[in-house]
């Protein structure tokens, strides 16, 4: 169970494999101890000094940026990539302020918007999907809409033990219960009990997906978000997290979508796809490129990446 994971005691990481992880998160903990806006900038410098050791990762998010919009000259895609390494460095930050820091320090940092729309639903066995997307402020951002409204994460198990243990329990903190994404059984449960839980579907996953525009590229997205909203007879209700310009964060909850799920299973996907790219418009460096979002490639057609 996720819950047991969580409570590892730590003596089980004490083996040599784990000591660059025990030196990275002595480092972070000094990292901690700086105001926060000093980490910001810490964080964005060292990844700049570390960039050649993201080359390959940098080399996915700028063709998808290519890709997603065309439009864009060459300066403006090195503009934009830049813009998103800053934005992978502040995603550091952020994650060790999700770790560490107390309720009051993440409450100071930003606002939720739109809570209006959860506070309509008067049935206390209403599930609500919130669907959003991966974007890099993610880590920091959910557990800001935690401390606003009870909420059930999904969860997807880190190949370091170690890791896995720290951020599982952190998350935990915050969140009423983890969900794995295969467990579609137990969060359609957790939904028709009235759970609110967080749902990021933009992900290439390749199984039961099918392919639809994503910035006017065939991506394989997910069909489960209408099979989970018709099993957990659970509202859709979008959101979307922004970092702001002077350094605070918003999370903006959108209204339920009206005929969810529409019984059309291209309609419904493309629906949701279009929803999520108004967002990424928003502030595209925010958005997580670096993950190879296009993989999967229609039948006949050769892939997108270089490697």
């Amino acid at each position: 169970m996720i819950t047991n994971k969580a409570t590892l005691p730590f003596s089980q990481f004490l083996a040599p494999r784990y000591w660059p992880t025990w030196l990275g998160i002595g480092l972070l903990r000094i990292l901690f101890t700086l105001p926060y806006r000093w980490q910001i900038t810490v964080a964005i410098r060292l990844t700049h000094l570390f960039r050649p050791l993201l080359k390959r990762r940098l080399s996915i998010a700028k063709r998808n940026l290519e890709l997603c919009f065309p439009e864009k000259t060459s300066d403006e895609i090195h503009l934009l990539l830049d813009a998103h390494l800053d934005s992978l460095g502040m995603a550091v930050v952020e994650s060790v302020m999700a770790l560490w820091g107390s309720d009051e320090q993440i409450l100071a940092l930003g606002q939720v918007k739109g809570l209006e729309h959860l506070k309509k639903i008067k049935d206390p066995k209403q599930g609500m999907l919130l669907l959003t997307g991966h974007f890099t402020t993610m880590e920091l951002t959910s557990q800001l809409l935690g401390l606003h409204h009870p909420i059930a994460g999904m969860y997807r198990p880190m190949k370091n033990k170690l890791m896995d243990r720290i951020f599982l329990k952190s998350r935990m903190r915050r969140s009423t219960q983890m969900l794995t994404r295969d467990e579609l059984r137990n969060t359609a449960r957790a939904l028709r009990s009235g759970s609110s839980v967080l749902y990021a579907f933009d992900q290439n996953y390749g199984q039961n997906s099918i392919f639809v525009p994503f910035f006017g590229v065939p991506a394989a997205t997910i069909t489960s978000t209408a099979r989970l909203a018709k099993l957990g007879k659970a509202l859709i209700v979008p959101f979307f997290p922004k970092r702001n310009i002077d350094g605070s964060y918003t999370v903006e909850i959108q209204a339920p979508l009206e005929n969810f799920p529409s019984g059309d299973e291209d309609t419904d996907v493309r629906r949701l796809n279009e929803i999520l790219e108004q967002a990424i418009i928003k502030a595209p460096e925010q958005y997580l490129w670096i993950h190879r979002r296009f993989k999967t490639r229609p039948e006949g057609e050769p892939s997108v990446y270089n490697s």
